[in-house]
């Protein structure tokens, strides 16, 4: 008895062994990257570079460019994934659905620059321009499957007797979904939503055929568009020092922007479910 009972707590602390060194292996290089970036991106931020134009050394443009494709994605995306995740979770239990699963899981891996082609043949080409609305359609295609996804299982994640208690007092099935099922799974939506924000927002190769970039701020949804993403890559390939700084500082932004997002998205539901 007892040696087994040594063998059984020697398991335990090599389980939790293994999991401590695979935490340390994935924070490590993520730790590593956030320091590097605040190292060489701190000393480039001031008002003037958050506000100016590029041809002044600021990222203006850039930061206003990708707040609006953020915007419009979600207006695009947002609602499409909840309710194809809804329909998957709630009512999918057929071949249509099963397809349309499979059809998702695909979309979903697809590269992003496939994507940014494919926009670029159905909405640049016909628009005759690119433009912000380019740019956010494409965005989109890569938001709805995850977001489809993450509504799916955190639906499932809910317990059926929860849906049998509403169902045996009367309501009907979408009553039950929209009142009883969405509410417990607002969390699990919620993160879903907001990692498909996080991928989005840093997301580069589709924005260079969509939107393309620009120099000024917003001149129209139709028009070239500025976006932190694309001013990184630029400033990337730059032979110059100072350029490639400057693509230090629009990445730290961009880092910044995700988090603020993110943050201020959970303190808004927290006081809403205080509320």
């Amino acid at each position: 008895m007892m040696n087994s009972y040594g063998f059984r707590k020697f398991k335990n602390r090599l389980f939790f062994a293994i999991c401590a060194i695979c935490v340390v292996i994935a924070v490590v290089p993520l730790a590593s990257i956030i320091f590097e970036v605040a190292k060489r991106g701190v000393p480039q931020l001031s008002w003037t570079f958050i506000t100016a134009t590029n041809g002044n050394s600021g990222i203006g443009p850039a930061i206003q460019g990708t707040l609006i494709l953020i915007g419009l994605t979600s207006i695009i995306g947002i609602p499409i994934g909840v309710l194809s995740g809804i329909y998957l979770s709630e009512f999918g239990n057929n071949k249509y659905a099963q397809n349309l699963r499979t059809i998702n899981n695909i979309i979903a891996q697809f590269p992003s620059i496939i994507v940014g082609i494919t926009i670029y043949g159905l909405i640049v080409l016909t628009m005759g321009s690119f433009s912000a609305i380019a740019g956010s359609i494409a965005l989109a295609f890569i938001l709805i499957p995850i977001v489809t996804r993450t509504t799916e299982e955190s639906l499932k994640l809910v317990p059926n007797n929860i849906r049998e208690a509403s169902l045996a007092l009367g309501a009907h099935n979408w009553r039950t979904t929209l009142s009883v099922v969405l509410p417990a799974a607002k969390n699990g939506l919620l993160t879903g939503v907001l990692l498909a924000v996080a991928r989005i927002t840093g997301e580069t190769a589709p924005l260079i055929i969509t939107i393309l970039g620009n120099r000024y701020f917003f001149q129209g949804l139709d028009k070239p568009l500025a976006a932190l993403p694309l001013e990184i890559w630029k400033d990337a390939l730059q032979p110059y020092a100072e350029t490639q700084a400057q693509g230090w500082g629009a990445a730290l932004i961009l880092i910044l922007m995700v988090l603020i997002i993110n943050i201020t998205v959970r303190l808004a539901s927290r006081s809403r479910m205080k509320a």
